[in-house]
């Protein structure tokens, strides 16, 4: 008679795992043993799990790391292999049905993201990480922008948000001669917001997840949405958005009840509404 299972040891066969603490929910990439590669099912479950979190108004702030010793190499190329001599068109398709919307995702949800990066991240998994507001990272972890290490270019949105962080210089320079790029390099060029030892990433990250979910979650996605409209407009125009977003925001019970909180000295209690 075979041995009983213990589900305590048997490996979770979901590629993604979703888990809900009070308002903070972390997005586990769960493919320890392929480094998180990105498989079909895995960018699948992904992309449906971040659309998920992003209208759940209960969820006011997003965790997105990795299991196991890396965070997430990029496209499985195993996979990649194999459609490039059977399904070419899945090739191609994957970008807008997978990669696209899941930067999109991470960018622009109305609420923060935090990466936990656990490990090394290449590919489209630095991508995802530099989609994030803030980046923990592991101080045995690196960056790889590893697409033209394989003869492609970026996806993920690496092109937009690589630029905005270290400029266009620095950014093609990453680009065109990938190598890893390790934690203490990353802070210094501003690609991570902190650097802490490995045993500590889990917990840094939670922390500050919790504080944002605490916050004033509107004025959160409102300040996002901002950053990001800037970007690509003028003054005047990022002005007069700055103008729609002080409207939204200063509709809010949150905001109202901040006020009320200044006047009679006490500490605000946001609800994130």
């Amino acid at each position: 008679m075979p041995d009983p299972i213990d589900p305590a040891t048997t490996p979770d066969p979901a590629p993604v795992r979703v888990e809900r603490s009070g308002a903070v929910a972390t997005v586990t990439l769960n493919r320890p043993d392929a480094m998180n590669a990105l498989d079909t099912s895995t960018k699948t479950a992904l992309r449906d799990g971040l659309r998920e979190l992003a209208g759940d108004p209960a969820v006011r702030a997003v965790v997105l790391t990795g299991s196991g010793r890396a965070f997430c190499v990029g496209q499985d190329l195993a996979e990649h292999a194999r459609n490039l001599q059977g399904d070419v068109e899945a090739v191609w398709r994957t970008v807008p049905e997978h990669y696209t919307p899941i930067a999109t995702m991470l960018m622009t949800m109305p609420k923060p993201v935090v990466a936990a990066v656990n490990g090394v991240a290449a590919g489209a998994g630095a991508a995802f990480a530099l989609a994030c507001d803030f980046r923990i990272v592991a101080d045995t972890a690196g960056f790889n922008m590893a697409f033209a290490a394989v003869g492609l270019s970026a996806d993920s949105g690496a092109s937009w948000s690589l630029p905005r962080l270290v400029g266009p210089a620095r950014a093609k320079e990453l680009l065109l001669r990938p190598s890893t790029i390790p934690a203490d390099q990353l802070l210094e060029l501003g690609l991570a917001s902190q650097v802490v030892p490995a045993s500590a990433v889990e917990g840094t990250a939670a922390a500050l997840a919790a504080e944002l979910a605490a916050g004033p979650t509107v004025a959160y996605g409102a300040i996002r949405r901002s950053v990001a409209f800037s970007v690509g407009h003028g003054l005047d125009e990022s002005l007069a958005f700055e103008g729609e977003m002080m409207a939204l925001t200063g509709s809010t019970e949150d905001h109202r009840n901040a006020v009320a909180s200044f006047l009679t000295k006490e500490r605000p209690r946001f609800e994130g509404r």
